[in-house]
């Protein structure tokens, strides 16, 4: 059975397959970048010192399962008021073809606020660490379910050579043991399952006591409101990334106020 990350998946590998870009030269250029990146793993880290969790809140306008979300939203007045609810970081989607998302999202949402950025993609090749870094990334989302060890490895040090922080994604304790074995600092356990896209709340808590300290622990998808936060928390984690629930709630700022307690 093809599943939806298997059709989002062959989409990306073709086109990465189909770019005639030079891997050096777009490495130069990215390497040339002059705007620092602002610092995402550190940002999360000094948000969640207070005790309340830290929110990577998400500009998203639509879900291959669920269709769109916030069509016509704007990315700019959606990350200034994120920034106003309390936002550690900020994740954009920046895939067109099933997410409804582009960099230029990203770019006019970084740009109307000072939060930490990640790009929010599948990114299966090394141009595709490049171009976040180009657009204006502060993070690269690397998803273990979608690379080999090889790629895993070679991405997230390409990443952190050009100055970003990478959110390795995984799902269960298989894909964590690859995370660690890369160096993984950063490491973020979706709730969503990336093949039949239902949410199992228990996945994140059953994960956290898995991973070593010193990584910084992100629970991803399925987190609608205080109760889950809470629960989140306690189960160790420093930071939560939210999507539809913010995007959906029609006060954007007040729902993320909420879920933090603040």
């Amino acid at each position: 059975m093809t599943t939806y990350l298997d059709r989002i998946l062959e989409a990306h590998r073709a086109a990465a397959a189909a770019d005639p870009r030079s891997l050096a030269a777009l490495r130069a250029e990215a390497e040339a970048a002059t705007a620092p990146p602002r610092g995402f793993r550190q940002a999360l880290l000094d948000a969640s010192a207070g005790g309340h969790p830290a929110v990577i809140a998400e500009v998203k306008r639509r879900s291959p399962s669920k269709g769109a979300l916030w069509a016509d939203l704007d990315p700019a007045a959606l990350a200034r008021e994120y920034e106003a609810g309390g936002a550690a970081c900020l994740s954009v989607l920046t895939d067109r073809d099933h997410f409804g998302g582009s960099p230029a999202d990203l770019q006019a949402a970084r740009a109307a606020c000072s939060l930490p950025v990640l790009r929010k993609d599948f990114t299966v090749d090394a141009r595709d660490v490049c171009d976040a870094r180009l657009m204006g990334a502060d993070c690269v989302l690397l998803i273990a379910a979608a690379l080999d060890d090889d790629e895993l490895a070679s991405f997230l040090g390409l990443a952190r050579a050009l100055g970003l922080d990478a959110l390795v994604e995984v799902h269960d304790e298989a894909e964590l043991e690859r995370a660690m074995a890369t160096g993984a600092d950063l490491v973020g356990v979706n709730q969503r399952d990336l093949v039949t896209f239902k949410v199992d709340t228990a996945r994140a808590v059953r994960m956290a006591p898995k991973m070593p300290g010193g990584v910084v622990r992100v629970a991803e998808s399925g987190i609608t409101g205080a109760d889950d936060a809470r629960r989140l928390v306690e189960a160790g984690y420093h930071a939560l990334l939210v999507g539809e629930a913010l995007v959906t709630s029609g006060a954007p700022a007040a729902a993320l106020r909420a879920i933090t307690g603040t």
